[in-house]
């Protein structure tokens, strides 16, 4: 779909090389730029203790560097600078993650590159935004804009999410601005310079919390998988067999449903949960009686049940049972990273 395109990532860790391969999935040439006096990007180097420690390449770093080049280089050496300038000169997109000063001190900051390519666009992933200097990593901006303080439970306290979301949510805003400044280009024939910090992305996400926030002064409180506008939304279940389910019933008419199903009419018409409302002030005897019907179920029964009747839940899988599914196996993409087969999991059809 962008066989054409030619894509510069001079990026590391997760944010930046997660948009450029956006683009390699696409069948855009990306060309990621490393680091030859250090060894190349730190994840690298960011291994399992089972992973084989001789091997230049880990399984996180594969994550998102699926079909790109690897050229590395010296930027501090002129002959190497020279290199990636003849690239530039014919790139579409150079993708960058530095920290404040140091573009200017390699010579590849916007200013600079614009010269030697006026129709490239310049995409740039930062921390705070332009003018901080301040370093970036995903935990510490789950810490900083409210993430860590909603999730969790009252027990655990403020708990970080498993995977660096912030550094995601960055990179499809940069995707998106990358596409928006290419068909902008297709009409002006000129380059953009297209940026966007963790900090605004982590913000822009927060959705229905930061409106719960800035409408209705709602503190969201820690309460683990449960929602705090809709119930049964979130509640965790277990059945007969063991296993554990998740429901999100999101309408009074699934609830009616739901009750029907598990034999519990006179909830229907009871004021306590009747209505949505009434059912979020009153939902840990609503999950109580819930789970005495649930665990007479094995799950794959009950989620059958539930499937045919239009009611959301879902099995609480481990990684393991998730990638035995058909469908999750059609997702992963291969390719040969440092002699290391199997790479990401996103997949983009055109």
């Amino acid at each position: 779909m962008l066989k054409d395109l030619k894509v510069i990532e001079l990026a590391g860790v997760l944010a930046g090389p997660a948009a450029g391969m956006f683009f390699a999935e696409l069948g855009a040439e990306v060309i990621k730029i490393e680091n030859s006096k250090t060894g190349g990007d730190i994840t690298r180097k960011w291994k399992l203790p089972s992973e084989d420690f001789n091997k230049n390449t880990s399984a996180y770093f594969a994550s998102v560097n699926y079909n790109k080049q690897h050229l590395f280089l010296n930027l501090h050496d002129n002959t190497d600078l020279q290199k990636l300038y003849a690239h530039i000169r014919t790139a579409d997109v150079l993708i960058s993650n530095w920290k404040k000063g140091d573009a200017e001190k390699l010579k590849v900051s916007y200013e600079i590159i614009k010269e030697i390519n006026p129709q490239i666009i310049y995409a740039q992933i930062t921390g705070y935004g332009d003018h901080s200097p301040r370093v970036a990593y995903d935990v510490v901006l789950q810490a900083e804009t409210g993430w860590m303080f909603m999730n969790g439970t009252k027990e655990s306290g403020p708990v970080k999410i498993p995977v660096a979301v912030i550094d995601l949510f960055a990179a499809h805003q940069l995707k998106e601005g990358i596409l928006i400044a290419l068909l902008n280009r297709t009409k002006t024939n000129k380059g953009a310079k297209v940026t966007v910090s963790l900090f605004d992305a982590a913000i822009a996400s927060l959705a229905n919390q930061a409106s719960n926030f800035l409408m209705e002064n709602y503190i969201p409180q820690r309460s683990g998988s449960l929602h705090p506008n809709i119930a049964p939304y979130g509640e965790i279940m277990h059945t007969k067999d063991g296993k554990q389910i998740i429901l999100a019933v999101g309408t009074d008419k699934q609830f009616e449903v739901l009750c029907d199903l598990l034999q519990l009419h006179n909830l229907v018409e009871d004021v306590n949960y009747k209505t949505n409302l009434q059912r979020l002030m009153h939902r840990s005897n609503l999950a109580k009686m819930l789970q005495e019907k649930i665990l007479m179920f094995n799950a794959d029964d009950l989620l059958t049940i539930f499937q045919e009747k239009n009611i959301a839940a879902g099995l609480i899988r481990s990684m393991e049972e998730l990638f035995q599914l058909d469908e999750a196996k059609e997702l992963i993409l291969e390719d040969e990273i440092g002699s290391r087969v199997r790479s990401a999991i996103f997949k983009i059809e055109s």
